[in-house]
């Protein structure tokens, strides 16, 4: 959420921000309004208190009855109406609030303009597609082959969008997952086991409601909503708290399924598993000071380019553009795979420098080496996200014969598996 001063004082800076966002601006004109109209009320409630106090006082030194009675009436009135003024408030307050959660995050000045994902940059590439020197299969094909993946299964159980994985197949995915986790602990990181549900002042804390509630599942009966990422727990950790002086950074790292409603756009990645209601994913998530939260989103990246790298995989770095950019951050760079099969690069991971933006809706602060209480800084990036890992390493590692080999870096969690084949699944 935005420093409600920074609309006050520097309305502009807002304005050019949502024009960079190709957003609307009239928000920035009914805020500042809803602003002044909260002031000025509150100036008239501060004013019949000071009245109140006052009054009460002669009220208790008068020796007049009737004077006195007459006071106490007229102060049982002024009582009434702030009662009236505060209710008045409280209205305005959400309003204002409701509003400002609304805002999505101010850009960083280096993030380049643009209206959408066609506009985004590549930063850099590390290799060249890997020559597979045979016509590679699609993963959708390839996992059906080799009795790994089932569609039909996913279907019959849930419904579309659903699938199960299957022997080591299924291993494989969580081969993946503990490799990270492992690795993600050897970068610095600790690990983290959250909650799956979360309370929805959670979601608002993490920037995910009131934006995204169509995106999102919810039990109506205990109120308790399915995480659409580990970015969201992990922000819940620090709710309404403050860091001591020292403390900070702090590095988390923690797996969670994730849950999304994502309304898919028909004709679009139809077949596999790339888009889906529900998968898996590594996240890491960092706290800083705020002159460290630049130096800290290049650590980030760092380490979900090793975790590609480790994997063997062909990589590039995406810088989003103002009109890709996400509600919460103020930069991102998506990181992509080639996968052979699919023909394509596919995201599995964006890291993002958030700022302030998700402290202030969390009420989470630390205490500087001067006393000084302040917001940190947040950051969160995929490290890595499935079900698209799981793809490109089946897609890069699959053999002339259908077999798919297994990364070295991954056989310790594979119980001597070296290779899925199909006689051997």
């Amino acid at each position: 959420m935005l420093d409600i001063n920074l609309l006050r004082e520097n309305p502009e800076i807002v304005r050019d921000a949502l024009s960079r966002r190709n957003m609307e601006t009239s928000i920035v004109d009914e805020l500042s309004s809803l602003d002044q109209d909260r002031r000025t009320l509150l100036k008239e409630v501060e004013d019949l208190k000071a009245e109140r106090n006052r009054v009460s006082k002669e009220i208790g030194l008068s020796k007049d009855s009737s004077e006195r009675e007459a006071k106490i009436v007229a102060m049982r009135e002024v009582g009434e109406k702030i009662t009236l003024l505060d209710e008045k408030v409280r209205l305005v307050d959400e309003k204002l609030k409701d509003g400002l959660s609304g805002v999505p995050n101010i850009p960083d000045p280096s993030v380049p303009l643009g209206k959408d994902e066609s506009e985004n940059r590549v930063a850099r590439q590390s290799g060249a597609p890997k020559e597979l020197g045979f016509e590679p299969l699609p993963h959708w094909e390839l996992g059906t082959r080799l009795g790994i993946i089932n569609f039909d299964q996913g279907v019959k159980i849930t419904g579309s969008r659903f699938y199960v994985l299957s022997g080591a197949g299924a291993r494989l995915q969580r081969a993946l997952i503990a490799w990270m986790l492992d690795l993600h602990s050897r970068q610095g990181y600790e690990e983290k086991y959250t909650p799956f549900m979360v309370r929805a002042a959670t979601l608002f804390a993490s920037g995910q409601l009131p934006k995204f509630v169509d995106n999102l599942y919810h039990d109506h009966e205990e109120d308790l909503w399915m995480v659409p990422t580990a970015e969201v727990p992990l922000t819940g950790i620090h709710m309404d708290e403050i860091m001591e002086p020292g403390t900070l950074p702090r590095h988390y790292t923690a797996y969670t399924p994730c849950f999304r409603r994502e309304k898919m756009s028909a004709g679009r990645d139809v077949r596999g598993i790339k888009r889906g209601h529900q998968f898996d994913k590594v996240e890491m998530y960092t706290y800083c000071e705020p002159d460290q939260s630049q130096k800290e989103l290049v650590k980030m990246l760092a380490d979900a380019e090793a975790t590609c790298a480790g994997l063997g995989l062909t990589y590039r770095i995406l810088e989003l553009c103002t009109g890709d950019l996400g509600f919460n951050a103020r930069q991102t760079f998506d990181v992509e795979v080639w996968a052979p099969g699919c023909g394509e690069w596919l995201e599995v991971s964006s890291v993002s420098n958030v700022g302030d933006f998700q402290a202030r809706r969390a009420g989470i602060r630390y205490r500087d080496d001067a006393g000084k209480i302040q917001f940190p800084h947040t950051l969160n990036g995929s490290g890595l996200g499935m079900p698209r890992t799981l793809i490109a390493v089946m897609e890069n590692y699959q053999q002339a014969d259908g077999s798919i080999l297994i990364p070295e870096v991954l056989r310790p969690w594979m119980g001597g598996i070296t290779r899925i084949a199909a006689d051997e699944v």
